[in-house]
């Protein structure tokens, strides 16, 4: 058990692309998605997993304080060389902002709070530092990426023309650096929906909040907050999950966790299979269901973010067709 190897991944993949036309067509399975199964099997044999349930109240503290951070730096950018401004941006700014974008992913699942309304109405103000209205959009199509794994309504597959287009080792560095893009507009070509009126309210706010930065704090210190949300989910380190989670690198398996230090930074999204196998588990107890239920978790894995974005540039057998797919079960 352990961090896949360089060796193991291109065996597995010369095996999984000679029957697939050389890495150019998607792995399609006939079977359901795993989670659900997995999920009734480890509720059965470890009941207590359900002691687990429910929202952390303690994320909203992390939250407000991270909001509190990004606003004493607006105040600060200014007095600052640009080469200084880029480098805090990206380092300081790209990371809090993540750490943000995961605390929405918390909010979608109700995570934060027990009511609905309160969730929402949570995750629009951990929106504010990013600049880009993204959190009732994001729940809106995330839940989906659950609910229809691998499918055609699957917003987190990259699409058939996405992966025709981003090919060689160019082509995946720029889907990396324009991932935050692609993956804010993905949802509405493949399964739009009609705005709701809490997109609206998300929206409206982010504007006023906006408007209210670059009045108080100056027009650097929104490009610092927009720029860090495109840095910090583009590629930045703990952008890395993008990749990780669900690229096949062993065959039978299109879920995969990290465990490394990175999950500190992250509210733990790394324990990615075990946020699939209970989604209604928060982020800073899923380490526990994987200590009650550690035999299922035996299974390759990372250790470095940084190492996935580096393989997916220049691992030629690792292409954006390398994701799983499954046909939708007519009713």
């Amino acid at each position: 058990m352990g961090i896949i190897s360089y060796t193991e991944k291109n065996e597995i993949f010369f095996i999984l692309h000679e029957t697939r036309n050389k890495s150019m067509e998607f792995f399609f399975e006939d079977s359901e998605e795993p989670h659900q199964r997995r999920r009734q099997v480890m509720l059965k044999k470890y009941p207590m997993i359900k002691s687990l349930f429910g929202p952390d109240f303690r994320t909203k503290y992390h939250v407000m304080i991270i909001i509190f951070l990004q606003l004493i730096v607006c105040s600060l950018v200014n007095e600052i060389s640009w080469s200084h401004f880029w480098i805090l941006t990206y380092l300081f700014s790209g990371t809090c902002n993540h750490y943000l974008a995961l605390a929405i992913h918390e909010c979608a699942h109700h995570l934060v709070f027990r009511r609905f309304f309160d969730n929402k109405v949570f995750s629009i103000i951990t929106n504010l530092p990013l600049g880009i209205p993204v959190a009732i959009s994001f729940k809106q199509y995330h839940l989906d990426h659950h609910r229809y794994q691998g499918m055609e309504k699957d917003v987190d597959l990259p699409t058939l023309t996405e992966a025709n287009f981003f090919r060689g080792k160019f082509g995946k560095l720029l889907f990396l650096m324009m991932n935050p893009f692609l993956y804010s507009i993905r949802p509405y070509f493949v399964s739009f929906k009609t705005p709701t009126m809490w997109e609206t309210v998300n929206v409206m706010v982010q504007a006023l909040f906006d408007i209210l930065i670059v009045q108080v704090f100056g027009w650097r210190a929104l490009l610092y907050l927009c720029m860090g949300t495109l840095l910090g989910t583009g590629l930045h380190p703990m952008a890395g999950h993008f990749i990780s989670e669900h690229f096949v690198f062993q065959k039978e398996q299109e879920t995969y966790s990290y465990y490394g230090p990175l999950n500190l930074l992250s509210l733990n999204v790394g324990y990615h299979v075990e946020h699939h196998d209970f989604p209604y588990i928060p982020g800073s107890r899923l380490p526990k269901l994987h200590d009650y239920a550690s035999e299922y978790y035996n299974q390759p894995h990372y250790g470095s973010w940084t190492k996935v974005l580096y393989d997916f540039v220049m691992d030629d057998s690792i292409t954006l067709h390398s994701r799983i797919r499954r046909k939708e079960k007519k009713n």
